[in-house]
C-alpha cells in the first residue's frame, strides 16, 4: 500500500476540453478519479448516510425481515463472496421494482429511508449518464450515442455497505485473496459501466496500479468514480477496469455508498466501431448484459461456480 493518490477532476464543466483530456487520462492511467464539483447536494448525500447507520444499527432479525433471495436481489445480505471468498461486511441493495418478484423491500423503522434512497438514485443517474457521455465523446462517438444504453429501463442499482470492525483483518500484498484473515472485499473489477462511490471519512477503499495497491483517500467534497468492465469493452481496452479492493479493519466501522450505473438488460455492448480499425481489433465479442450479471451475480450470491471475468468473452 502507498500514498500515491488517483486524480482529482473537476466535473461541473464535461464539454471543457480540458477536462475531457483529465478524464481521458484518468480513465487510460488509473480506470479510477474522484469528482468534485459533481452537483449533488449535500442534504442528499447526508441523509443517504443517515439512513445506512440506521439500517445497519437494527438487530440482527430486523435485517433479515427484508434479506434479498435468489428471486428478488433487493435487499439485505451479509453473506456475498468475491472471487468466490467470503467479504467481511453487511449490504443492502435498492434497484427499481420489475412488477414481479424483484421489489425494493424497506426497513419500516428507520426514518426517511426510502425518500433518502431515491433521492440518491435519481441524483447518481443524472451525474453518471452526463458521465459515460464524456467518456463517448473521449471514444470518438456523437454525444448522447452511449447514455441511450440507459434511461428508464436501466438495470442500476445503489448498495448501502457497512464494515464492522473485523477481528482477523489480513492485507495480501497482491492480487489474491486472504489466507486465514479477511478483507472487506476482496479484489474485482466492477461488471457494469461506472461506479459513483460515497464514502465516510474512515479511509479503507485501495486500487491496484503499477504493480501494487494504493489507498484512496477519501475526500468530503468529492465523489469516488471508477469505469467498470462495460467501459473496458466499449473502448476496447484503451480504458482499463481498474481492480480494486476494501480493507478490513479491527477498530473502526466503515459506511460506503456505490451507486453501480448499468444499461437495460436488452443491450448487447462490444468495441464501440470508433474504437477499432485494421491496426486496433475487436478485441471482444458482443456480450448481452442480462447474462453477463447474471453469471457474476451467481458466484457473487451463491458460490454457483467460477465467478464470470471478460476474459471469458475475449476474442
Amino acid at each position: 500500500m502507498t500514498a500515491l493518490q488517483i486524480p482529482v477532476i473537476d466535473v461541473s464543466r464535461l464539454d471543457d476540453p480540458a477536462t475531457l483530456a483529465a478524464l481521458d487520462a484518468a480513465c487510460r492511467e488509473w480506470g479510477f478519479f474522484q469528482a468534485t464539483g459533481h452537483g449533488i447536494d449535500a442534504p442528499v448525500l447526508a441523509r443517504l448516510m443517515a439512513a445506512a447507520r440506521g439500517l445497519f444499527a437494527l438487530t440482527a432479525e430486523a435485517k433479515r425481515r427484508i434479506a434479498r433471495t435468489a428471486d428478488n436481489p433487493w435487499g439485505f445480505f451479509d453473506r456475498e463472496l468475491t472471487k468466490n471468498t467470503r467479504d467481511w461486511k453487511e449490504i443492502y441493495d435498492f434497484g427499481p421494482g420489475d412488477g414481479g418478484r424483484q421489489q425494493p423491500q424497506w426497513p419500516a423503522t428507520v426514518a426517511g429511508f426510502e425518500a433518502a434512497l431515491r433521492a440518491y438514485y435519481d441524483a447518481c443517474a443524472g451525474l453518471a449518464t452526463r458521465l459515460i457521455d464524456a467518456i463517448g465523446t473521449n471514444l470518438g462517438m456523437t454525444g448522447g450515442v452511449l447514455p441511450r444504453a440507459f434511461g428508464s429501463s436501466q438495470s442500476s442499482f445503489v448498495r448501502l455497505n457497512y464494515y464492522p470492525p473485523c477481528p482477523a483483518p489480513e492485507m495480501p500484498a497482491g492480487i489474491q485473496t486472504p489466507a486465514h484473515g479477511y478483507l472487506g472485499v476482496n479484489h474485482h473489477t466492477d461488471a457494469g459501466a461506472l461506479t459513483l462511490l460515497l464514502q465516510d471519512r474512515q479511509p479503507g477503499l485501495e486500487v491496484f496500479h503499477d504493480g501494487g495497491w494504493h489507498l484512496v483517500t477519501p475526500r468530503a467534497d468529492a465523489l469516488v468514480v471508477n469505469i467498470g468492465d462495460i467501459v473496458q469493452v466499449w473502448s476496447n481496452d484503451r480504458y482499463q477496469a481498474a481492480l480494486h479492493r476494501v480493507l478490513a479493519n479491527n477498530q473502526h466501522p466503515r459506511y460506503s455508498a456505490p451507486f453501480f450505473f448499468n444499461p437495460a438488460y436488452s443491450t448487447d455492448y462490444a468495441p464501440l466501431p470508433s474504437t477499432v480499425d485494421a491496426a486496433h481489433p475487436p478485441r471482444y465479442r458482443a456480450i448481452n448484459w442480462a447474462e453477463f450479471r447474471a453469471r457474476r451475480a451467481a458466484g457473487d450470491y451463491a458460490d454457483l461456480g467460477e465467478e464470470v471475468q471478460l476474459a471469458h468473452y475475449a476474442l
